[in-house]
């Protein structure tokens, strides 16, 4: 268990951009009307972060169920297309969504048609009883999931730069669990903040998944403000996928050597790695102790393309 006065700090906002500006930049990918490009492109990078998350977000989601003793509501910030919240609906993994996606992505079918398919093929599994609702700035990926069925509401301002307007307030109401699985770093503590000043009382759970190269103590010190106590948990990284360029591979080594994080067995080995982080009220932490709630698969041994590793000669090579 590791507590805020425990987590190293980030910075100020310019350290937030420079990190930003080593990876790989995918804003196209989330501009089309239907998820088709991005299953392709992440799926191609190994993205598997969502799988590694979901049994830790399903875990939360039933101890919240065993605590408040109804269905809660859930809020994914950077939701994208909703692939977490199918994952967390239903009984899916994203190497299937993204072999369905891949399937149709050169069939002749418009995104009005796709959305009628996927209606049909969510419909015919399991349902977890859980409302979830998305937030991101893609309002092209937040309509397609909410066209779906994978989101019950949706949150598409950039709370960066704008205040919440009633509408998204409304959508907030009553969130008890917080998600994300890459969004820190794209967001700050500025939008954490409107977020939960929207959501009140009672305090929701919140648990991210962050990429090592974005430091949680901002976060941190802002939910502590909240009440909250913030646990890291130890001894254990998840894989994100793997590093899209050389170009991206080498920045990503130089800002975590200069963050002084080793990056050898991990992110020197061509996968970019993030940690967990949840932060309760006090009383939740004493009775769903972190480490019962989170059960582990890091990744790292999931076979993956041909991708950058760092040498013990300090040489870059491109091998499986």
């Amino acid at each position: 268990m590791e507590h805020p006065e425990n987590i190293k700090p980030f910075g100020n906002g310019a350290g937030v951009r420079i990190a930003n500006s080593a990876k790989a930049c995918f804003d196209s990918i989330y501009s089309h009307p239907d998820p088709r490009e991005y299953y392709r492109v992440l799926g191609g990078l190994n993205y598997v972060i969502p799988d590694l998350a979901k049994g830790i977000f399903r875990n939360l989601i039933s101890a919240l169920e065993d605590l408040k003793g109804r269905p809660i509501k859930v809020l994914d910030i950077g939701c994208s297309y909703g692939n977490n919240a199918a994952l967390i609906r239903y009984p899916l993994e994203f190497a299937s969504l993204q072999q369905r996606y891949m399937d149709l992505q050169n069939a002749e079918i418009s995104t009005r048609e796709l959305i009628a398919l996927d209606r049909h093929f969510y419909a015919s599994w399991p349902k977890h009883d859980v409302e979830i609702v998305g937030c991101d700035v893609s309002r092209p990926a937040v309509e397609f999931a909410r066209a779906v069925g994978l989101i019950d509401a949706s949150v598409t301002q950039n709370l960066e730069q704008e205040a919440l307007s009633q509408a998204s307030r409304d959508a907030l109401r009553g969130v008890d669990l917080i998600i994300s699985t890459g969004a820190i770093g794209y967001v700050t503590e500025r939008t954490l903040s409107r977020v939960l000043e929207a959501i009140g009382e009672p305090r929701p759970w919140i648990a991210s998944f962050v990429l090592r190269m974005f430091p949680y103590e901002n976060f941190a010190s802002l939910l502590d403000q909240h009440g909250h106590v913030t646990e890291k948990l130890n001894g254990v990284t998840f894989v994100q996928r793997r590093f899209q360029s050389e170009q991206e591979f080498r920045k990503v080594l130089h800002q975590l050597e200069a963050l002084g994080i080793d990056s050898r067995n991990k992110e020197a080995e061509g996968l970019f790695h993030s940690e967990f982080y949840l932060s309760r009220p006090s009383g939740d932490c004493t009775e769903h102790p972190i480490e019962d709630l989170a059960s582990v698969s890091s990744g790292i041994c999931l076979p993956y393309g041909r991708r950058f590793r760092l040498g013990e000669d300090s040489v870059v090579r491109f091998s499986p």
